[in-house]
């Protein structure tokens, strides 16, 4: 790799001194022999003026060999796009004011033209993003020159950090799956991703896995945003205590312990991998959100607590009823104990006559739409399924007729279950 040689840089610096910095920025480029690349690309985008101009800048100064690392086709784009793509590189590569030796320090972040944070590092020697800056501190009338051996260039967004990750390559497969990719390439909006590795979908139940991924738009889509903010969630605001909610609707909680940052049950592993459209954490669990029973049916098959009301709504036919994604209901259920505290004959006949003593039990025991306990008032009526009223009793805890209300709200995709403790006979 060539760079600038030490005469020509030491060449440089005594000019600089004895003509008082009269070159500017765009002069220390064009007359250096191992900027010919960037020299183009700057008068191509119409910026040597603006590098001419009164500034001060900064700029870091990729050299020929460090384009040519892009390769030949991408420069080749860049060029055919001066004013979009080539604009956008470059203007990565230049910072307003002076930063300088006089006043870098390790881990200082400075923002580009581009609108984008770059991290300066003197750990194991200078460097800009992780490049090293082989030349550092050439002085211009209007700024500075720092000599790079790569060229910055953040990914477009946040998949392309995924897509171009070695350790994402599970998560890639699930975003394209999901259709997610185009959403988190919007260039109009930022996000913050917390992106398991490979190593943490291998650790995930196969079955949960597996469910995931054949339910593309549905329980794929809900696992995966909930890995994902609105909004850039800098490591640096990330404090021990801190809730935020993600795009699922749910709360990743964060906990800060000496260096140890953990989001929910994942250790955060790698920090602030930057997109031009937001950041990149890297995590070395899977967070699964709480996940909603589909239907309030799926709350009493999936109960060990009521297999008396499951045999019965099972019996009456009204499965496929309190399954219906369209609709929402509450139902007020009746627990086994509920059940056994009930007269046998009457249990008894209204079991022999599923369609119809049994079915005016149980929609006795259902009303339309969303009933939050929180929203529930003493001594308010509410009609049921069944056509009957029932009414709220909440003046000393919470009874609905003669049955207490001793669990409330579980909510499912089609509406909420309280568990009570004794059966509602119309």
């Amino acid at each position: 790799m060539k760079f600038l040689s030490k005469t020509l840089v030491l060449l440089l610096i005594f000019s600089h001194s004895v003509i008082g910095f009269s070159q500017t920025i765009t002069d220390i480029v064009v007359e250096s022999p191992d900027h010919n690349t960037l020299e183009t690309a700057v008068i191509a985008a119409g910026l040597a003026g603006t590098l001419a101009g009164p500034g001060p800048y900064t700029v870091f100064a990729p050299t020929d060999a460090a384009f040519d690392a892009l390769g030949m086709t991408t420069i080749n784009a860049l060029l055919a796009d001066p004013s979009g793509a080539l604009t956008n590189i470059l203007l990565q590569h230049v910072v307003n004011g002076v930063a300088d030796g006089s006043n870098i320090f390790d881990g200082m972040k400075i923002s580009n033209l581009a609108g984008e944070n770059l991290e300066i590092s003197t750990t194991g020697g200078l460097s800009v993003e992780g490049i090293t800056i082989s030349v550092a501190d050439i002085k211009a009338s209007n700024g500075v020159v720092h000599v790079i051996d790569a060229v910055i260039s953040k990914p477009a967004s946040v998949v392309d950090i995924i897509v171009n990750s070695a350790d994402h390559n599970t998560l890639e497969t699930a975003v394209l799956a999901a259709g997610l990719q185009g959403a988190l390439s919007d260039p109009n909006s930022t996000f913050t991703v917390f992106a398991p590795t490979d190593a943490a979908f291998a650790a995930l139940d196969p079955a949960v896995l597996n469910a995931a991924l054949a339910d593309p738009q549905g329980l794929l889509t809900q696992v995966l945003t909930n890995h994902v903010v609105a909004g850039t969630l800098e490591a640096s605001f990330i404090s021990d205590g801190l809730g935020v909610s993600n795009l699922s609707g749910g709360a990743l909680d964060f906990a800060v312990n000496g260096s140890s940052v953990t989001v929910n049950n994942a250790n955060i592993i790698v920090t602030s991998l930057q997109a031009q459209n937001g950041l990149v954490h890297v995590i070395d669990a899977v967070l699964l959100p709480e996940l909603r029973p589909a239907s309030v049916v799926d709350v009493i098959v999936n109960s060990p607590d009521h297999t008396t009301l499951e045999t019965a709504v099972l019996a009456a036919g009204l499965e496929g009823t309190l399954s219906d994604p369209n609709a929402t209901y509450t139902v007020f259920a009746p627990t086994d104990a509920a059940f056994a505290a009930l007269d046998p004959a009457v249990l008894d006949a209204a079991l022999a006559d599923p369609q119809g003593l049994l079915t005016t039990v149980l929609t006795y025991h259902v009303v339309n739409g969303y009933a939050e306990a929180g929203r529930l008032f003493d001594g308010q009526r509410m009609a049921t399924l069944q056509g009957s009223n029932i009414q709220f009793d909440l003046s000393a805890g919470a009874k609905v007729n003669n049955a207490n209300i001793i669990v409330t709200d579980i909510m499912t995709d089609n509406g909420i279950v309280h568990i009570i403790d004794a059966v509602l006979l119309p």
